[in-house]
C-alpha cells in the first residue's frame, strides 16, 4: 500500500502565494511609478528598483513552480531548491521593506505580508521534506 506524503496545506499555500505575488508585483510596480512621479527619485535609483522587482518576480515564479512540483511528486530535490531560493526572496522582500529609495506605509504592509507567507511556506516545506525522507 502506498501513502500520500504530499502536503495539502503547502500546496494550498503555493496557490495563495501565487495569487498574492501577482497582486504584490502589480501594486509594487504601481507604487514605484507613483513615487517616481510624486517624489524626486535620485538619478540612477529608479532602474535598480525596477530591476530588482523584475528579478523578484522571476525568482518567485521559479520558486513556486519548483516547490509545487516537488510537493506533488514527493521529491526532496525540487522542494529543497525552492527552500534555498526562499532566502533570495526574503532578501529582496527586505530590500523593498527597508532599503528601497522611498518606502511608503503600503510598501511596509505588502512586504510584511510577503515575508509572513515566505516564513510559513518555509516551515511547511521543511515539514514536507522531513516527511519525504
Amino acid at each position: 500500500s502506498s501513502s500520500q506524503l504530499s502536503s495539502v496545506p503547502l500546496q494550498m499555500l503555493f496557490y495563495v502565494h501565487g495569487v498574492y505575488d501577482i497582486f504584490y508585483f502589480l501594486a509594487t510596480l504601481a507604487m514605484i511609478l507613483y513615487k517616481s512621479q510624486v517624489f524626486s527619485y535620485p538619478d540612477g535609483f529608479l532602474a535598480p528598483d525596477l530591476t530588482l522587482l523584475c528579478i523578484l518576480a522571476i525568482l518567485e515564479a521559479l520558486r513556486l513552480h519548483l516547490g509545487s512540483k516537488g510537493n506533488l511528486t514527493e521529491e526532496e530535490a525540487p522542494l529543497g531548491i525552492s527552500l534555498v531560493m526562499t532566502v533570495g526572496s526574503v532578501l529582496l522582500a527586505m530590500y523593498f521593506l527597508v532599503w528601497q529609495t522611498y518606502v511608503l506605509k503600503a510598501d511596509v504592509i505588502l512586504n510584511a505580508l510577503l515575508l509572513a507567507l515566505l516564513g510559513l511556506e518555509a516551515m511547511l516545506k521543511l515539514m514536507a521534506i522531513a516527511a519525504f525522507v
